[in-house]
């Protein structure tokens, strides 16, 4: 090798991680281009692109003494540092898209009414009140305890002196049937 030659990027990569800024110029302008053109195929946004490429070699210049020769060329290493920093700026992007969507759903929704809220919910408990006691009195007697007492179906069991498995079917059916009554889905 003469003195003509231009060192290797390895070289380059050792210089400029002691702190030679002749050589990080010289590492710039041997793969600027490659790297510039790997962030736009990602990107595909040219000003986004020259950040991201900007970025890039930031990172270069300050964490140039972690590169290892023996676990990889300068090349690719460098080239990993971009594709990285490009995907992290695409997955930004998407994830401030989706917080945007999320903010102007919640912003469009109109403001509920509490009072009308109250008497929908009124109405409502009345209508399923109202069914239950239609149900008939095997029914509506373990679906009032399973469901307005809060028991278990053990409990109600033993409330209604009947085996487990019986509880557990009159409050089935009793649902079942409230569902066809009030119209409810499946």
């Amino acid at each position: 090798m003469d003195d003509l030659d231009p060192p290797s990027l390895e070289e380059l990569m050792r210089q400029t991680a002691s702190g030679d800024q002749e050589a990080f110029a010289s590492l710039y302008d041997q793969v600027a281009a490659r790297v510039h053109g790997l962030v736009v195929r990602i990107l595909r946004d040219q000003a986004q692109s020259e950040e991201v490429t900007q970025e890039v070699f930031l990172q270069v210049w300050r964490s140039a003494p972690s590169f290892d020769p023996a676990r990889g060329s300068a090349l690719s290493w460098l080239m990993t540092l971009a594709h990285r920093r490009a995907v992290d700026r695409v997955r930004s992007a998407q994830a401030q898209s989706v917080r945007d969507a999320d903010y102007e759903s919640l912003r469009d929704k109109p403001l509920q009414d509490p009072t009308s809220q109250e008497v929908e919910d009124r109405w409502q408990a009345q209508t399923v009140r109202s069914a239950v006691t239609e149900l008939g009195p095997p029914h509506q007697e373990a679906v009032e305890l399973a469901y307005f007492q809060g028991m278990t179906h053990r409990e109600v069991s033993l409330a209604l002196g009947v085996p487990l498995g019986t509880a557990k079917t009159r409050i089935r059916d009793g649902l079942r049937k409230l569902r066809e009554t009030t119209g409810g889905a499946r």
